[in-house]
Parts: C-alpha cells; structure tokens; sequence
C-alpha cells in the first residue's frame, strides 16, 4: 500500500510504503493508544469532579471531623498508657509468683528430703507428667495472646501442680508422723527392771509351766507408769489377773495393757500423749509384790514387748 503525503502549500509530497504486515503490528497499537487517551480523559474528568466535591464540604463538618479525630487520638494514648500500667502491674505480679514458685520447690525438696521420698516420685525441680488428647483451637473462646498473661496462666498451672504435690507429701508425712507416734516404743515405768520376760516360764504360784503374755517391770509402789506411744484410753477397770489395768488403743492394730497398778490416772474414752503417767506402780491382782505387767497387742494377737522396748534404746 502507498501513501502520498502532500503540504499545505502542495509544494512537496512524501511517500509511504505500508506492507499488509506493518498494518497489522501498527493497528492494535494505535487501538490501545486511543483507549488510554480515552481513559486519561476520563480519568481527569473524575479527578476535577472530585476536586469539585471536597470544595463544596462545608468547614463545619471538617472541624467537627477534625475533632472527632484529635479526640479519638486523646482516647488512644490514654489506652496505650493504662495498657502500659497493667503491663507494669502483671509483669510485677509475675516475678512475685516466679519467686513463689523458686520458695515453695525448694521447700518440697527439703520435705521430700526429710521424709526420706524417692526424688523420681516426688520432684519438685521438675513440672508434673501430663497428658490428654490434642483439642482444636477452634473450640476456645478467643483470649488474644498477651505473652504476659499466658506466662500468667502457665505459672498458675504451676502453682496448682506444686499445692498437689505438697497436699501429697504433707498426707503422707502426716501419715508416717501418727504411725512413729501410734507405734509402741520405750519403758513403760520410771525406774525399774525387768523381773520377767514374755513367753513360757514357771507360774510364780504353783510352778507350773505356763505362758506369760508381758514384760513385768519391778519398781517401787507408787512409781510413775507411762503411756509408751499416743492413743486413745479404751479400759480402766480391774479384771482376774492383771488387777487394776489400763489399755490404750493406738491405732494401726496396737493396743498396750498396764496390769497391777496401785491407782489409774486416766478415765476411758481420754486421749493421751506419749510418755504421759497413767497410772502408778502397784501390787493389784494375781501378784507377788509391786511391779508393772506390760502387754502389747498387734492386729488382736499378743506380741512380745521387747522389740518395741529395744527400739527406743
């Protein structure tokens, strides 16, 4: 194709040659040329209309923005600064209960220590085993994620576990505490020795063979009997043999007779301590002369005395 280009004046002319492939790379690009003129136009038009509208805003409604704005910024900072007080605040009560959580591991060690525990059992450096199925997040309710608070919550949880393990130890350290104090221990009277052991012996009135329950402690009449472990009084009366006796239930199956005595010092149904007096050597009963007969009684059988005397020694 060619195209002749004539002057105004008709002077001078210039030719172009246009091959059928130039029209078409040359035509789509003048296309897109006239839709981006079209659209700057467009676009301009937009702007001045826009222009137009901000001109016609009236001031009362800018400063009423205006303050809205300032006010909404005073609101902000004083946010900010309550957020930063409480941050203070929980930061501080945060160190205060990491220091409780120090105190409290350190005095169930010296516990677990004292009452002689398996550390493996009953360590107080290292959190409690837990477990349970993975829960979707999903199902919570939602609590942001202050780092603060859920260092919060995570001693909380710490705290909790260290209170079990204490109410644990402190049962069992109770426990043991009223078993040493249930359990029979030490020389029933002030004073003394012993005049007869328990088991089989010659009956002191007919020679016979025969079996002896007690320990029989000879010491002068009136000497001071002593309770030989805490307990509650279960009998003061006088039966065929012992004479004036006095028995005490200890608990965990002991139970510990007193027979022959001169007078009781307790009534039944009183809780002694032990080593309290409780009663007075005498000579009551199928006897020769003053003396202590001492009995102990484990789960309903009778027992020797001994191994409870000797292991106070």
């Amino acid at each position: 194709m060619d195209i002749i280009v004539v002057s105004r004046d008709r002077k001078r002319t210039r030719r172009f040659v246009i091959s059928p492939k130039s029209i078409l790379i040359w035509l789509p690009a003048s296309l897109c040329l006239g839709a981006l003129l079209a659209l700057a136009g467009t676009l301009g038009w937009a702007a001045r209309g826009q222009q137009l509208v901000v001109a016609e805003v009236p001031e009362s409604l800018m400063e009423a923005w205006e303050e809205k704005v300032a006010s909404q910024k005073r609101e902000l900072e004083t946010a900010k600064a309550e957020a930063l007080e409480n941050t203070r605040a929980m930061s501080h009560r945060l160190a205060k209960l990491q220091a409780h959580v120090l105190r409290l591991d350190a005095a169930g060690g010296r516990m677990t220590q004292i009452a002689g525990l398996d550390d493996a059992e009953f360590s107080f450096s290292k959190d409690p085993p837990v477990g349970g199925p993975e829960v979707p997040e999903s199902s919570f309710l939602p609590t942001g994620s202050d780092p603060i608070l859920g260092s919060l919550d995570a001693f909380e949880q710490k705290l909790e576990a260290r209170e079990r393990q204490l109410r644990v130890l402190e049962d069992i350290l109770l426990a043991g505490r009223q078993q040493r104090q249930s359990k029979p221990s030490g020389w029933p009277v002030v004073g003394g020795y012993i005049s007869s052991v328990f088991g089989w012996r010659s009956d002191p009135f007919n020679g016979r063979r025969t079996r002896h329950n007690g320990i029989d402690f000879a010491a002068p009449s009136g000497s001071a009997v002593k309770v030989v472990a805490a307990g509650l009084v279960t009998k003061v009366e006088r039966q065929s043999g012992y004479g004036l006796m006095v028995e005490v239930n200890h608990g965990n199956g002991y139970v510990t007779r007193y027979g022959h005595n001169r007078r009781a010092l307790v009534k039944v149904g009183e809780r002694v301590r032990n080593g309290q007096k409780i009663a007075t050597v005498g000579t009551s009963g199928r006897s020769t002369g003053p003396h202590l007969h001492f009995e102990v009684e484990l789960n309903g059988y009778v027992v020797n005395p001994a191994q409870y005397i000797q292991a106070a020694q």
